[in-house]
């Protein structure tokens, strides 16, 4: 494999370079041995680390008051008692289902096989398990992020700032997506070697999961069309899917697109950012072609929470100068122990290869020219909104990008990516406008600048 950003490092940069690659190794080695530890060793490890960070940043005791285990002195006063065994709650929860059981909601999951044999496992908005269809009979499809899955949209404090519950209570019939080899997609009805599962990027999804998930609904909903909503990277993908093909500009009736993503600036990090846009190959010597990094996940489940917080914060800060300031540190605990799961590596390196370019494109393999989404081809009507101090989002690039006759765009002042998932004001500031993009008669607060 040809690196030709190598001889152009300095020696200052080599070193970071090393540094990288054994980080890289030693957390495989670590995330190793303590999967064939015993649950003992594994327990006592985590109490540990929660013992120490209690005592660096001045929490309560865990022993003199379990019910608030996660939380600062100050915070008490912030939350109360029924809001706080909520959030314990929300962490708490497993899967999907947990979080809805939380509201008093159901989920029903449905299998869709993709035309290249992966399973989907999608999930649906419900009441109770027998109830009849939604009200208004318009359907609504979700779909996540990168390293994400569809818990994401369940995972706030307040049972309307969770959009699919806020959607389903006004009629809707509400249906939450997932990508393949996230934690709901890690199965093929013949494919069995890791390298062949993992050997996915974007245009899979756009060519395969986002379609037969939409055939799948339309065709057990009976309805001819519905609208999808995106957050990030799903955003990319239909706008991707859509472009090309053509038969789903009929089948989907707007996109409201929620930190929309086709050609992110790059990566906070000056030197990191120069590495992967150099070479974004040098990806597949850290983590090899397969999953990306699935010891995350394992770390996720035995670090105390808050500080599994701080080190998403850091990383996120680090990566994307991201602050984070529109989300509080109560609402963090429950979010980020539902944000992280696992995709290809290849998919992390097609972002780098369209953030080195500059352009929303197909992977390239063998440094063949790269093809571009023709995403002037799509004809549905599209609304963005969009933190005006999101990193990561390049608008006067996207709107170039997408057909002229775009719906409506809407700047959020002072958010970032995830603010609008999951901020303070996300439901007057984020969602009322998705409500009005979908025609639902809502009252609309004016503390959104609208381009």
């Amino acid at each position: 494999m040809a690196i030709p950003l190598l001889g152009r490092l300095s020696v200052a940069e080599y070193c970071i370079l090393s540094v990288s690659f054994t980080l890289a190794w030693l957390e495989y080695i670590i995330s190793y041995i303590t999967h064939i530890l015993p649950s003992p060793v594994i327990n006592g490890f985590t109490f540990t680390v929660k013992k120490i960070y209690n005592m660096l940043n001045l929490t309560i005791s865990y022993n003199s008051d379990k019910r608030y285990q996660y939380l600062y002195e100050q915070e008490q006063n912030e939350i109360d008692k029924a809001t706080y065994l909520r959030m314990t709650r929300l962490i708490e929860c497993k899967d999907i289902s947990e979080l809805a059981a939380v509201f008093g909601y159901d989920i029903q999951s449905h299998v869709v096989r993709t035309a290249d044999d992966y399973l989907l496992t999608i999930h649906r908005v419900m009441k109770s398990p027998d109830e009849s269809p939604p009200r208004n009979g318009k359907v609504v499809y979700l779909h996540h992020g990168l390293l994400m899955s569809s818990e994401i949209w369940l995972t706030m404090l307040q049972k309307h700032e969770n959009l699919p519950f806020l959607l389903y209570d006004l009629g809707y019939d509400v249906w939450l997506g997932n990508n393949r080899g996230n934690k709901y997609c890690q199965k093929h009805t013949f494919l069995r070697k890791p390298e062949d599962f993992w050997d996915f990027s974007i245009d899979e999804f756009a060519m395969f999961d986002i379609p037969n998930i939409i055939e799948y609904i339309l065709d057990y909903t009976l309805e001819p069309s519905l609208t999808y909503i995106g957050f990030s990277q799903g955003t990319a993908q239909a706008f991707a899917s859509v472009s090309i093909n053509n038969e789903l500009n009929s089948k989907i009736d707007k996109i409201i697109a929620i930190s929309p993503a086709t050609t992110p600036h790059g990566l906070y990090s000056k030197f990191l950012d120069i590495v992967i846009k150099a070479s974004p190959d040098i990806i597949y010597l850290l983590f090899s072609r397969k999953i990306l990094m699935p010891s995350i996940q394992f770390w996720q489940k035995i670090m105390y929470p808050p500080l599994f917080n701080t080190s998403i914060d850091i990383s996120n800060y680090m990566l994307f100068n991201w602050k984070a300031k529109n989300i509080t540190r109560i609402q963090k605990l429950c979010s980020y122990s539902h944000l992280y799961s696992t995709t290809s590596v290849k998919t992390v390196v097609h972002w780098f290869q369209i953030m080195k370019n500059k352009n929303f494109q197909m992977y390239i393999d063998n440094n063949y020219y790269p093809t571009t989404y023709p995403l002037k081809n799509i004809t549905i009507p599209i609304y963005l909104i969009y933190g005006d101090s999101d990193s990561l989002v390049d608008i006067s690039v996207m709107k170039r990008q997408l057909p002229s006759e775009l719906g409506a765009s809407v700047a959020v002042q002072g958010h970032e990516h995830l603010d609008n998932l999951w901020g303070v004001d996300v439901n007057p500031n984020v969602f009322s406008h998705v409500l009005r993009f979908m025609d639902s008669n809502i009252h609309q607060n004016g503390s959104v600048h609208k381009e």
